[in-house]
């Protein structure tokens, strides 16, 4: 492996940094960087970017140096050739030199952030980001959008099944949320896990042993790795990065592959969390009964739970001993029979939306009326304690 490294000049005091995997990327890269060197409400957060150039092949490094003297963000470039790279090495490589970089700022309270040298980052996505930190989140996952002159060149079938699915998705989002309320992620939230948009608390990456170099899906599993300790993951509606719609993508078996396969196979299975309502409801009613059997302590009576979700005795007792509960859940999640994800076909997904829909529609309704049948409550009592205060006998 071969690698040299630019180092960021003079040394700065960082409050967030953001790590960037690039490979061949030098027609995106200057839009990627513009972005990031125009962000906006900082208040007096110092930035800085580490920009991880991997088997760059294509003269990336050349557009990346004729373009940094004209920014004013620090850059910290690293280049590497390595035989054996993957995507998720290269987001691993690229957090850890940003890691490393914080520490050496004297800030290992810091941010590590990241997108994709193909994306487009708001100017208020690293304030939002930060917002959400201070507000208690140890990581935050916001939302991406094709870029609309990559999305036009899409066929319309793929666009209409992305509709159907973002419906249905959008759906049970809400449903869970309702039904198993997060405090640190209450409604409206997203399920959205993408590299693309990701914060952590360099505290909370050190924690779970950083980003996994995994070929494809590097980002859930780190956000599973966060999930499985604890973490309170904000899943926050409000960032949304605009990101590349191409389907010559950089990572084999990635976001691109995807949808050059639902292009060749149209009735391909849908994302596996796009499950039977039945299903979802299951799932999420169980989840919220484990997290009340945790909370009460009663956690360790397997026998209230284990038989329920065909979990054998002592495979139970072995999921409880987990250090965390997000371990637990996930641990069940993993050995339930009754648990298996069984993604729907496209063609499964108007009938589902429709009862979800319908769920959710008396979800609220039921919402309504207890909330109405508290305040009339409230009012009843308020007045009650009127008469008390007033009446002859406090005269």
């Amino acid at each position: 492996m071969l690698s040299r490294e630019v180092g960021s000049g003079a040394a700065q005091v960082l409050q967030a940094v953001v790590a960037i995997p690039a490979c061949n990327e030098a027609e995106r890269i200057e839009t990627c960087l513009r972005a990031l060197d125009q962000q906006e409400d900082l208040r007096g957060s110092g930035l800085g970017i580490v920009l991880f150039l991997n088997n760059c092949t294509d003269g990336t490094a050349h557009v990346v140096a004729a373009l940094r003297p004209t920014l004013g963000v620090p850059i910290h470039i690293v280049e590497r050739i390595f035989a054996g790279a993957n995507a998720g090495w290269a987001r691993r490589e690229a957090m850890e030199a940003a890691a490393a970089w914080l520490e050496e700022s004297g800030t290992p309270d810091g941010v590590i952030l990241t997108t994709d040298a193909d994306s487009r980052v708001p100017a208020d996505w690293v304030a939002r980001n930060l917002d959400a930190i201070r507000a208690g989140a140890d990581a935050v996952a916001g939302k991406i959008a094709l870029d609309a002159t990559d999305a036009a060149r899409l066929p319309a079938a793929l666009h209409a099944r992305g509709a159907l699915e973002g419906r249905y998705e959008t759906l049970l989002t809400e449903i869970e949320a309702r039904l198993n309320p997060l405090a640190h992620d209450p409604w409206p939230r997203h399920w959205t896990t993408s590299g693309a948009t990701l914060a952590v608390r360099h505290a909370t990456y050190r924690q779970v042993g950083g980003m996994p170099p995994l070929a494809v899906g590097e980002d859930k599993a780190f956000v599973s790795s966060l999930l499985s300790s604890d973490a309170r993951v904000r899943h926050d509606p409000d960032i949304l990065v605009v990101t590349s719609g191409r389907l010559d993508g950089r990572a084999p078996g990635g976001a691109a592959d995807t949808m050059k396969l639902r292009c060749a196979v149209p009735e391909s299975p849908c994302d596996p969390r796009l499950e039977p309502l039945p299903r979802a409801l299951f799932r999420f009613a169980w989840r919220r009964r484990l997290r009340h059997l945790s909370v009460s302590g009663r956690l360790t009576h397997t026998r209230h739970w284990a038989p329920w979700l065909g979990i054998r005795a002592g495979d139970a007792q072995a999921i409880v001993r987990l250090p965390a509960f997000g371990a637990v859940l996930a641990a069940v999640e993993f050995t339930s029979p009754h648990l298996v994800y069984r993604p729907l076909r496209p063609r499964e997904l108007p009938k589902h939306i429709r009862l979800a829909s319908l769920v959710l529609f008396l979800m609220r309704g039921t919402e309504n009326l207890l909330r109405g049948g508290a305040s009339k409550n409230a009012r009843a009592v308020g007045r009650l304690g009127a008469t008390s205060v007033e009446g002859p006998g406090n005269a």
